[in-house]
């Protein structure tokens, strides 16, 4: 009997200590979240501004007419005399192929003539003889005029003939590669032994003549250079200065690099080395066309595949991203092309500690907020 009241009174305090516990997880479900903390944030107004080119580009210094020569008939390459870098005029002879083939229908085509004159001259001398026969009536005007279309038909075989054979004299001939112009070789692209096509480039010829400084910049760069605009640039091996004038500019970017293509003529440069590197300078030019929006690195944000900034609504004084497109990097700051316009306000730091619709202040730097002018009267 004693043990059976000890097992109920134990019963019972597992019982109240139970309760005990739900009670304790029911008010705890019904306590309310903290609030989120008040944060206060560094804002700056977006406005528009200038590009402004300038700076320094290493540039290459290459020939203005750069050639990739090449046979007009096919044919197995016998000989290429020639190596990259030396120096040929024209006329000389760069490459070589087996030609025997085309001097052999070179030959046909010259029988071909011979036969055609055999044919003419015979019908040439039918025509005279029965044209003396007409004259004396021995045959009617109607076989003279058989006689003539014979002959008119030699004649138009015999210069057919000699078209062909020019044309196979023609292509005998192009069976030697030679220089059209003086200048340098820089590169070779077949050796002797390979069958080439009509058309494929066998070297690479450097005209003799103006060079040209090859450089590239990004396209907001880009915006701010024009066809004619006067640069100074300084050769890296001597120190020389030289001056030019940007000849071109590429229309499209490059699918690589995402750069474009400027070629700066030089003046006075045709005893310049190929291949040498030139400092081009540019001057700080306006782009007046290529305004662009500015932010610190510190405002960007990632967000999957692309970049956003934090936005204030300053209604209600929440924060809320906002995507924005990057075109490029000035040094500590970034180019927005576009996602943003001016006059909205952006949080310049501390991005990675704020989330959509959180309640800011607007951060006052203490030191300016002390050099503040006192309201008179307190």
């Amino acid at each position: 009997m004693p043990y059976s009241l000890s097992l109920a009174a134990r019963r019972v305090f597992h019982w109240c200590a139970l309760a005990a516990c739900l009670t304790t997880l029911v008010a705890c479900s019904k306590s309310e979240a903290p609030p989120a903390p008040l944060r206060s944030v560094k804002l700056l107004t977006v406005s528009g501004t200038d590009l402004i080119v300038g700076g320094e580009f290493s540039a290459e210094v290459r020939a203005r007419v750069e050639s990739r020569l090449g046979f007009r008939v096919g044919g197995k390459m016998v000989q290429r005399p020639v190596e990259v870098g030396q120096r040929v005029a024209a006329g000389h002879l760069l490459a070589l192929i087996d030609a025997q083939d085309y001097q052999l229908a070179a030959q046909a085509a010259q029988a071909q003539v011979s036969a055609a004159q055999s044919q003419r001259d015979l019908a040439a001398a039918d025509f005279k003889r029965f044209e003396a026969l007409t004259a004396q009536n021995f045959i009617s005007g109607a076989e003279l005029e058989r006689r003539e279309t014979t002959l008119k038909s030699a004649d138009a075989a015999l210069n057919q003939a000699k078209a062909q054979a020019q044309a196979q004299g023609n292509q005998a001939g192009y069976a030697r590669l030679t220089a059209s112009h003086a200048g340098v070789i820089t590169a070779i692209e077949a050796e002797a032994g390979q069958v080439v096509s009509a058309g494929q480039p066998i070297v690479r010829l450097a005209h003799d003549g103006p060079r040209d400084a090859v450089f590239a910049v990004s396209e907001q760069l880009a915006l701010g250079l024009k066809i004619g605009q006067s640069m100074t640039a300084t050769l890296l091996s001597t120190g020389q200065p030289l001056k030019g004038k940007i000849r071109e500019l590429a229309a499209s970017a490059d699918p690589v690099t995402r750069t474009y293509a400027v070629k700066l003529a030089l003046e006075a440069s045709t005893n310049l080395p190929l291949g040498a590197t030139v400092n081009v300078h540019a001057a700080p030019l306006s782009a007046g066309q290529a305004e662009v929006i500015k932010l610190p690195t510190s405002a960007l944000r990632q967000e999957g595949a692309g970049s956003a900034v934090w936005v204030l609504d300053e209604a209600s004084m929440t924060v809320n991203l906002n995507p924005v497109q990057v075109a490029t990097v000035d040094g500590n700051q970034v180019v927005i092309s576009g996602g943003l316009r001016a006059g909205q306000k952006v949080v310049a730091a501390g991005v990675h500690v704020l989330t959509p619709g959180q309640k800011v202040t607007v951060y006052v730097d203490p030191a300016a907020k002390a050099a503040a002018p006192t309201p008179s009267g307190r």
